[in-house]
C-alpha cells in the first residue's frame, strides 16, 4: 500500500532538495488543512457529547449559512426539530431558549466546516491557476479536496440517520465519518512531508523490520480508532464505569452470545464493543513499545527514535485518559482530550511511517 501511494505522491515533489518559496506556501496550506481536519473532528466530538448534532434537521449548503432571523423563523425551525425522535424521546420538555443553545453549537460546527472548505478549495484554485501546482501533478491535491467535500457529505448522511426513528445517529455512519477524516489527515500530512524535501524510497529488499511494524501499527491504530467511533455511536462508554474489571469480571461471560451470528457482537453489541476497545489499546501499546525498542536497537536516526518515543508516550496518555473516561462516567473534558490525543497519535504514526519508508535510506543518512 505504501509503495503504491508513494508512486502517486512522489510525482508531486520537486526535483531539487529543500522547499522553494512557492513550496513553502503549499506546505503551509497543507498543514493548515491538517489542523482544520483535527479541529473539526474534536469539535464534532463536542457536538456529539452535548447532543447538539441533531438540532438542525436540514442540509442547506448555501441558505444554511445564516441562522434563523426573527421570532417567526425560530419558531418554524424549532417546530421542525419537535418532529424528530430526539425531541420526542429525549428533549420533550425543551423550550425554545434551550433549543437555541444546541442549535448554535451545531450551527457553528457547520459554519466552521464551510469556512474550512473554502480554505481547502480557494488556495488550491490559486495554486493551480498560477502554476504553483502544475496540473499534471495536481492529482493528489484534487483528491484531498474531493475527500474533504465527501467528508462534509458524510456528516449530513450521518446526521440524517438520527432524524427518522431513533434519537441517535448510526454508529457505522459515525465511524465512516471519522475514518474519512483520518484519510484526509493522512493524505494531507503525507503530501506536506513530501513537499518539505526530496525523499528517496527505500528499496523493497532493504526495508527494515521497524518500517513494516510501523505500517502494522498504523493499521491497528485505525482499527482502534474505528472502535472508538463505535463506542461513541453505541454510547457504550456508559456500559461500565469500572476498570480493569467489567461487571465484576476481567472478561465478562456472554459477550459473544447477545446476538447471532456471534461476530455481530463485535460491532453491534455495546458491552462487547466497549470490552474490545478498552483492551485493544494495549495491543497498540505493545506494538509501539516494540517499535521504539527496534529503532533504538538498530540505531535508526535520532529523529526516528524521538517520534517512536513520542508515540509510546501518547499511547500511555491515551490509555490513561480512556480509563479516566470510564471511571468518571464520560465527562466532557476528558472525553474530548481522549479524542484529541487519538488524532495526535494518528498524526505521529503517519510521520513515523514517512520517516521509515521515505525519509531515511538504509545507512541512516537523509
Amino acid at each position: 500500500m505504501i509503495s503504491s501511494v508513494n508512486r502517486v505522491i512522489t510525482a508531486q515533489r520537486g526535483a531539487t532538495s529543500g522547499a522553494t518559496s512557492t513550496n513553502r506556501a503549499v506546505i503551509v496550506w497543507l498543514l493548515t488543512v491538517c489542523v482544520l481536519v483535527m479541529g473539526l473532528s474534536i469539535f464534532g466530538g463536542y457536538v456529539r457529547l452535548t447532543r447538539s448534532g441533531l438540532s438542525i434537521v436540514e442540509w442547506n449548503v448555501v441558505t444554511g449559512v445564516l441562522p434563523p432571523l426573527g421570532e417567526e423563523a425560530w419558531q418554524a425551525t424549532f417546530a421542525k426539530y419537535q418532529q424528530t425522535p430526539e425531541f420526542q424521546q429525549v428533549n420533550a420538555t425543551m423550550t425554545l431558549a434551550g433549543y437555541k443553545t444546541i442549535f448554535y453549537v451545531e450551527y457553528f460546527h457547520r459554519l466552521i466546516a464551510r469556512m474550512a472548505g473554502l480554505i481547502v478549495i480557494l488556495p488550491l484554485g490559486i495554486f493551480l491557476w498560477r502554476g504553483t501546482i502544475p496540473w499534471r501533478r495536481s492529482g493528489v491535491y484534487l483528491l484531498i479536496a474531493v475527500l474533504f467535500g465527501f467528508q462534509g457529505f458524510l456528516g449530513w448522511y450521518m446526521v440524517s440517520s438520527g432524524l427518522v426513528d431513533r434519537p441517535s445517529v448510526s454508529p457505522y455512519r459515525l465511524a465512516a465519518h471519522l475514518l474519512t477524516a483520518l484519510a484526509v489527515l493522512a493524505l494531507t500530512l503525507w503530501t506536506a512531508l513530501n513537499q518539505m524535501g526530496v525523499r528517496t524510497a527505500v528499496p523493497p529488499a532493504a526495508r527494515t523490520a521497524p518500517a513494516r511494524l510501523a505500517l502494522l501499527l498504523l493499521a491497528v491504530l485505525v482499527i482502534q480508532i474505528a472502535y472508538g467511533a463505535l463506542v461513541a455511536g453505541l454510547k457504550a462508554g456508559h456500559t461500565s464505569d469500572t476498570f480493569p474489571l467489567m461487571f465484576g469480571y476481567l472478561a465478562p461471560p456472554g459477550l459473544l452470545a447477545v446476538a447471532q451470528p456471534w461476530w455481530v457482537n463485535l460491532v453491534a453489541t455495546g458491552a462487547t464493543v466497549h470490552f474490545v476497545h478498552r483492551w485493544f489499546a494495549f495491543v497498540v501499546l505493545a506494538l509501539a513499545a516494540i517499535l521504539l525498542f527496534l529503532t533504538r536497537r538498530l540505531r535508526h536516526p535520532l529523529p526516528v527514535q524521538r517520534v517512536a518515543g513520542l508515540i509510546v508516550a501518547l499511547v500511555i496518555v491515551q490509555i490513561g485518559l480512556g480509563i479516566s473516561v470510564i471511571w468518571f462516567h464520560v465527562p466532557l473534558a476528558l472525553a474530548l482530550s481522549h479524542q484529541a490525543t487519538a488524532l495526535l497519535l494518528f498524526a505521529a504514526v503517519i510521520v513515523l511511517n514517512h520517516q521509515l519508508w521515505l525519509g531515511w535510506d538504509v545507512t541512516g543518512r537523509r
